[in-house]
């Protein structure tokens, strides 16, 4: 079964993507760290983590992979969101 529906998903507010995020946060929230804590954590500015939060900010493959490493998540979990 191919998840390709023939048309590229650009935008930060498709369901799945939006699915993502929200497991981002929560994985921050969980671990008790602020917007602040995890931007110290990626060596990036608060408004990073704040604006990918908000949907305002798309992040690349790379991005992701650490973004998953500083919160000490397996990014293939976060992945698999988009199978379902």
């Amino acid at each position: 079964m191919s998840l390709f529906s023939g048309q590229m998903i650009k935008s930060t507010n498709h369901q799945d993507y939006q699915k993502l995020i929200a497991w981002l946060k929560k994985a921050r929230l969980d671990r008790g760290l602020t917007v602040r804590q995890l931007g110290e954590l990626l060596d990036e500015p608060f408004q990073f983590v704040s604006k990918v939060e908000k949907g305002q900010r798309n992040l690349s493959v790379h991005e992701y992979v650490q973004y998953c490493d500083a919160l000490d998540i397996e990014p293939l979990i976060g992945l698999k969101m988009f199978k379902s």
